[in-house]
């Protein structure tokens, strides 16, 4: 339930797999509203960044316990425990509402404690803080952790690692943008055009990751190693056979061939 077969190389591999391999904003292009609306400034990008870091995770978490216990197949049975037969029961229709629910809520809670304590970071944000909400990346890293089934600390990896990605991805947009505001661009890719190029290269280079699998648990991995020696082996049996066959048939022919050439 908390670390399953995990360890914590592994969790590494699933903290750098989150944000470089699977990058939800330059691979699974998710979260690209916010990301091309904001990324002017890097302050700006730094601060809506941190942001998604601090819903994500959190709302990752909240909504771990909310699959578990509430929503998942036979998520309800711990109420057993009261004397309720709940084990059939299947809310699952109810996840994709309760998850952004979570989401809107702590959104909300953010933007309360941005207004009071950076209120030029809240007006430069300014519509887009609280459309966090409805962030496809934050409700898809939520979606994602959940269909993967992963266990309590590997799934708070994931979720951290997929919001840092996302902000190590606005900030080098928003970086990249404050160099081409002064840049000899040509007239017409000015503004959004050649924000779109410059996301389509750093997409390209973060797809290049594309394949490597550092998340996989321990025992999986040795459990396909066990059965890939297992199918070696019986391979390695059916061509011994296979020889001994050969050699037999090859003996009843000689044992044939010798009294025909006697006569």
């Amino acid at each position: 339930m908390w670390m399953g077969d995990y360890t914590f190389l592994n969790l590494f591999g699933l903290f750098i797999q989150a944000i470089f391999i699977e990058n939800f904003l330059l691979v699974n292009f998710l979260g690209m509203c916010t990301y091309l609306a904001c990324s002017n400034k890097l302050k700006t990008a730094n601060g809506l960044g941190i942001a998604v870091v601090f819903v994500l995770t959190i709302s990752g978490v909240l909504n771990w316990f909310v699959h578990r216990f509430i929503t998942g197949p036979s998520a309800l049975a711990w109420l057993e425990y009261l004397g309720l037969n709940t084990a059939n029961i299947n809310l699952g229709f109810l996840e994709f509402l309760l998850f952004i629910s979570v989401i809107a809520g702590f959104t909300q809670i953010l933007e309360i404690i941005i207004e009071k304590v950076s209120p030029a970071l809240y007006m430069s944000l300014g519509l887009y803080l609280p459309l966090i909400a409805v962030n496809c990346a934050i409700l898809g890293a939520c979606l994602f952790a959940v269909t993967r089934d992963y266990p309590f600390i590997p799934n708070f990896t994931y979720v951290t690692g997929s919001a840092l990605g996302w902000w190590l991805a606005i900030a080098l947009i928003a970086a990249i943008r404050e160099r081409l505001a002064t840049a000899n661009v040509v007239p017409g890719l000015r503004g959004m055009g050649i924000t779109f190029i410059m996301s389509g290269l750093m997409s390209m280079a973060f797809m290049g990751f594309t394949g490597i699998k550092l998340a996989t648990p321990t025992t999986s991995a040795e459990t396909g190693q066990t059965g890939q020696t297992g199918q070696t082996g019986q391979i390695g049996q059916i061509g011994q056979i296979g020889q001994i066959g050969q050699t037999g048939q090859t003996g009843l022919r000689l044992s044939n061939e010798l009294p025909e050439r006697g006569q």
